[in-house]
C-alpha cells in the first residue's frame, strides 16, 4: 500500500507566496506608502496654503462646537477640518492614480489588444488564402489525372 502525502503547510505557504498576485500586492503596498508621502506634501504645501488664504493654514484648526461652551476638555467639538484634509488627500491620490496610472495603462492595454486582434485577423486571412490555393492545386491535379486517363 502506497501512502499519498498531502502537501504540507510549508509547501502551501511557499506556493501562496510565489503567486504573481502576492508579489504584485506587495509592490503596490510599497509604492502606495511612498506615494502617500508625496500626496501629504502636496496637501501640506499647496492645498493647505490655498485654504489658508480663506482662514488658517492648518485644516485641523477648523472645528465647530456643538455645546454651549467649548473650552479645554469641556463641550463637544467636531473637527471637520481634519476630515476635510483627509478627504482632499484621498481625492488628490485618487485623481493622480487614475490620470497617471490607470488611464494610460488602460489605453496601452487597448492598443495591445487591438494589435493582437489585427494580427489574428491577418493570420486568418493568410490561412484561408493558403487553403484556397491548396484546393485549387488539388482540383488542377485531379483535372490533369482525369484528362490523362481519358486520352489513353
Amino acid at each position: 500500500m502506497s501512502e499519498k502525502k498531502d502537501p504540507g503547510v510549508w509547501e502551501g505557504f511557499k506556493a501562496f507566496l510565489m503567486r504573481g498576485n502576492v508579489v504584485d500586492l506587495a509592490v503596490a503596498v510599497v509604492i502606495g506608502a511612498a506615494f502617500t508621502n508625496i500626496v501629504n506634501a502636496v496637501v501640506k504645501g499647496i492645498i493647505n496654503p490655498l485654504v489658508g488664504a480663506i482662514g488658517t493654514k492648518n485644516l485641523d484648526h477648523y472645528s465647530s462646537c456643538l455645546s454651549s461652551k467649548c473650552e479645554g476638555e469641556q463641550g463637544i467639538t467636531i473637527l471637520w477640518g481634519s476630515v476635510l484634509g483627509a478627504t482632499l488627500s484621498f481625492v488628490i491620490t485618487a485623481a493622480v492614480v487614475y490620470f497617471l496610472m490607470v488611464l494610460p495603462m488602460a489605453k496601452y492595454l487597448a492598443r495591445v489588444e487591438a494589435r493582437r486582434k489585427a494580427k489574428e485577423g491577418a493570420h486568418e486571412v493568410i490561412e484561408v488564402t493558403e487553403l484556397e490555393v491548396l484546393k485549387e492545386i488539388r482540383d488542377a491535379l485531379v483535372a490533369q489525372r482525369g484528362s490523362g486517363h481519358d486520352e489513353r
